[in-house]
């Protein structure tokens, strides 16, 4: 009988015998809070007291339950109910933090985050909410952000000859380098206040990927930083046969057929733009679309809504953030933690936000020193590498009092904090596309968030079992599927209810559709896919484990790539470490690999390293082809990329990289030569 069934069945049995339940319930709660040996102490004394006490004493069947109470039920508070305070506060604050976007989105029209943009700058012109580190640093008013954004309004409407397509609700569509970040910024502000959805697009993608971002947006307008003309210029043509109109974000244009729009933005005046042309937008109205980092395929452009994109804005207010504060933002803008969390959620709050074009470990604590920095916005990459910097005299020298971010590592946390001082950590869970997500609001370290039973009933979700090969959840006999126990790894699916919908993303059905699962409790209830593997504790704390995709099987056993990840990172020669699975023909399944970048000035040891890894490692976990690379591709996001390494495998006709294969009888890493990658390929190699 479980703890909360016994409560139950006490209290009913004093209800039924007519007695008070207070006895039973002081005295465990006294028990709990004290601890076996004060409490003892203080019953010791209440009977010595007893004379004195009779007056107050309950009923002898109150007692009498007390007792029952005391022996039946166990000697510690069931692991959560410490947290319950915890949990209660950060319940009222989101509950109090959705009401008022509610509130907000039910006007006519809805009071958008523009909205906000343009009452501060009223009130306060000459505020300055960014500070620009890049070239020409420089901080930038409200002033000057809303007369910029005015003027790209006009200068549209001049260059566009008018507004049918933009008030029409058809996106734009930017890709710019970081040093264009204010007058991208002013551009979109301008496009906000018509309330015409804007692309963000990655500016490090070149041919087909960058067609293929630019057309699933949907947008009939692309403004890109001159800087990139190679990249435009190479899809230029599909572009046109797709009577895409591009610009650059300058006053001249090296290219045919696209147009510069620098010079009518000079000219434009900055004459306030009508709240009325941006009045036929809903709380649903996409307002951006923000890509998926592209790890495991093409991205796909997320729908951002007006309703999803003010939610956003205010998690920086949910973490204690105040218009106090400054906040430092590293991380590109066309990902959320940088662009919505950051910037954003700094306009929104009235925070000043110091912009830098890129993270650089070497200028970062000077940066924050100089500004008097007291939040920062990171990724767990981020906070890693500057914890492998040298370490100085002044790394406790700063204001930060708060880092706000997602995929910290428990290691990385705590190397951190003894590094660089007490800094507060919330971590969050969440994804663009997503329509949950966790906060690890108590601060355990190395979660990523906290649950409890009231904050699951307002956001559903399900951890289940899980198919490596097939990337599906496992279904019972009834077709429903199987829920993992506690501190087991299950793949993470999320309720699509009214108050948390999955908005998708832009284009084709068909690729929403693929990450639903349906009938997974009961028959027709819908879930969202999340892809990653999450493991919960008996205190509501969340864990991640994996992406689903990144798990491979081998030998009848599932690989974790991450922790794999983490056994090779502890090799002293290796620098970077990035692990997947790969076909063998002839196999089932995939076998381990990995390919590394090696420390600065050291040399790959390969029978250094088959002792680790024998060490460390299960036999089905260990990678058996090392591949060395100068460098390890990563998204704009720190996020390391396994497609392309995966579709390579370990063929040496056409990786030019050096290749090592797992040696059982040399117990060594040996160079992969065409005889033995003919071997393993003809089965005669045995793996």
């Amino acid at each position: 009988m479980g703890i909360w069934l016994q409560v139950g069945f006490l209290l009913l049995l004093l209800l039924g015998l007519g007695q008070s339940a207070w006895p039973a319930a002081v005295a465990l709660a006294l028990r709990w809070l004290l601890g076996d040996s004060i409490f003892c102490v203080l019953l010791g004394l209440a009977v010595l007291a007893r004379p004195w006490l009779c007056p107050w004493m309950p009923h002898w069947l109150s007692v009498a339950a007390a007792a029952l109470t005391l022996a039946v039920l166990p000697t510690r508070p069931p692991p959560g109910l410490r947290w319950l305070p915890a949990d209660v506060a950060y319940i009222f604050r989101i509950v109090l933090l959705g009401l008022n976007v509610r509130a907000r989105m039910r006007r006519q029209p809805p009071d958008t985050f523009v909205d906000t943009f343009e009452r501060r700058a009223r009130a306060q012109p000459e505020r300055a909410p960014l500070v620009w580190k890049g070239p020409g640093g420089r901080s930038v008013t409200f002033r000057e952000l809303d007369d910029r954004a005015c003027q790209a309004v006009w200068a549209l409407k001049a260059e566009l000859g008018g507004f049918t397509g933009l008030l029409a609700g058809e996106p734009t569509a930017l890709l710019v380098l970081p040093s264009q970040t204010i007058p991208a910024l002013s551009l979109w502000l301008g496009l906000a206040k018509l309330g015409c959805p804007v692309a963000w697009i990655n500016p490090h993608g070149r041919g087909m990927p960058l067609v293929h971002s630019v057309l699933s947006s949907g947008a009939r307008l692309l403004v890109v930083d001159p800087d990139l003309r190679e990249n435009l210029e190479e899809i230029l043509p599909k572009l046109q046969a797709e009577n895409i109109q591009c610009f650059y974000l300058s006053h001249s244009s090296p290219t045919p057929g696209v147009r510069a729009l620098g010079a009518a933005l000079d000219v434009a005046p900055t004459d306030p733009v009508p709240t009325d042309l941006r009045a036929w937008i809903t709380p649903k109205s996409p307002a951006l679309f923000i890509y998926t980092s592209g790890t495991t395929g093409l991205p796909k452009p997320a729908i951002i809504t007006q309703n999803r994109l003010l939610q956003l804005c205010k998690m920086l207010s949910l973490g204690g953030v105040t218009a106090d504060d400054v906040v430092y933002v590293v991380l590109p803008l066309y990902h959320v933690t940088g662009l919505i969390l950051g910037i954003l959620g700094c306009l929104e709050l009235g925070a000043t936000c110091v912009l830098a074009p890129k993270f650089s470990a070497s200028c970062f604590w000077d940066d924050c020193r100089q500004h008097r920095v007291t939040v920062i916005l990171y990724v767990g990459e981020v906070l890693r590498y500057l914890c492998n910097t040298p370490q100085r005299p002044e790394d406790r020298t700063h204001t930060i009092r708060l880092a706000i971010g997602n995929g910290l590592r428990a290691d990385v946390w705590e190397s951190f904090q003894q590094r660089f001082g007490p800094i507060q950590i919330l971590e969050i869970y969440g994804s663009t596309e997503g329509n949950i997500g966790f906060v690890n609001y108590p601060g355990r370290c190395g979660a990523l968030g906290k649950i409890s039973c009231l904050l699951r009933m307002l956001s559903p979700f399900e951890l289940v079992q899980f198919d490596t090969e097939a990337g599906e959840p496992v279904r019972d006999n009834q077709g429903f599927c199987v829920p993992v126990g506690p501190g087991e790894a299950g793949l993470l699916l999320t309720q699509i209810v009214g108050r948390h919908p999955f908005l998708g993303y832009r284009g084709a059905r068909e690729l929403s559709e693929r990450k639903l699962v349906r009938n997974v409790r009961r028959r027709d209830d819908v879930y969202f896919n999340t892809g990653d593997v999450l493991a919960m504790d008996r205190e509501g704390f969340l864990y991640f484990r994996d992406r689903l995709g990144d798990t491979f099987r081998w030998k009848g056993e599932n690989v974790s790539t991450r922790e794999v990840e983490g056994i090779l990172s502890l090799v002293n020669f290796l620098q970077e470490v990035n692990v997947y699975g790969v076909s063998v023909p002839g196999c089932e399944g995939k076998v381990g690999m990995a390919a590394v970048q090696l420390a600065p000035g050291q040399p790959f040891d390969g029978e250094r390293m088959y002792q680790h890894v024998r060490t460390w490692l299960p036999a089905y976990a260990a990678p058996h082809f090392i591949r060395i690379q100068d460098t390890l591709e990563i998204t704009g996001t720190f996020k390391l990329v396994k497609s392309r390494l995966v579709r390579e495998g370990f063929n040496i006709g056409t990786i030019d990289d050096p290749l090592f294969v797992l040696d059982n009888q040399a117990k060594a890493f040996r160079p992969l030569t065409a005889d033995i990658h003919q071997a393993v390929c003809q089965g005669t190699w045995r793996l």
